[in-house]
């Protein structure tokens, strides 16, 4: 029998083997493209949009249960940010990657490391409320063979509810809302919960005036993040699970 810990040496050697060469040489002309479901897409950006950053979160999608039998209601999310823009095939001389590789980045992010955010002292996966954040800024370093990933910011739901992202070490900010969604590919990353991976989205400007230099926002590449079932989950407590995806930032 293959033991538990045998699977995981594998799988981490397979990631390993991924990263084991990124692209050197002269930066080639390329304009970055947004993945593909392979199936429905999101509408894409306009022609004139500019595309600001690429980052990767990692954090946890919250729901909560009305009773045993009900459908999970999501209630916001928590993430820290990453930037990944230089891996991206082509925008670096030394520091891209391969497309594969680079779009491997949210497994490889989810299974290699916990979930960076306050957690209470009996939790897996929830963050602390009232400061879900580390106060100090910490660089992703050592994730297989990729540079450190500087950081970039925060994914958060403000007091109203509205999706946030705060990416104060670059000096922008994004207040969106929901104007597109679908559904991960089949063959996405399930997550470390087994629940499947949460749909791709398109997130516009809420009209708040509340965005500073990105008023579009697009969540590709996700892997777990969905709800277990009320039966398992409970109900009346917050369900959080894990997640890692790219987040696309354009400035229309």
């Amino acid at each position: 029998m293959v033991s538990t810990k045998s699977l995981l040496l594998a799988a981490f050697t397979t990631i390993t083997a991924i990263y084991a060469a990124p692209t050197k040489g002269p930066c080639k002309s390329l304009t970055p493209t947004l993945p593909s479901t392979g199936g429905d897409d999101l509408v894409a950006p306009s022609p004139t949009a500019r595309l600001k950053k690429i980052a990767i979160g990692h954090g946890i999608q919250n729901y909560t249960c009305s009773g045993p039998d009900a459908t999970p209601s999501a209630t916001g999310a928590l993430a820290v940010l990453y930037d990944v823009t230089t891996l991206y095939p082509g925008l670096s001389k030394t520091a891209s990657l391969s497309i594969e590789a680079f779009n491997s980045l949210p497994h490889a992010l989810l299974w290699d490391r916990p979930v960076p955010l306050n957690r209470p002292s009996n939790s897996s996966y929830s963050a602390n409320t009232s400061s879900p954040f580390p106060s100090s800024h910490q660089d992703l370093k050592g994730l297989a063979n990729c540079p450190a990933l500087k950081y970039a910011g925060h994914h958060y739901f403000d007091s109203t509810g509205t999706p946030t992202f705060d990416l104060d070490a670059i000096g922008m900010k994004a207040s969106v809302l929901k104007t597109g969604s679908v559904s991960a590919p089949k063959d996405a990353d399930r997550g470390v919960l087994d629940t499947g991976a949460v749909a791709w989205l398109r997130l516009t400007d809420s009209g708040k005036g509340m965005s500073k230099g990105v008023n579009l926002v697009y969540r590709v590449i996700t892997a777990g993040g969905n709800a277990e079932g009320c039966g398992a989950a409970g109900v009346g407590t917050t369900q959080s699970v894990p997640y890692t995806t790219f987040y696309w930032f354009y400035e229309e």
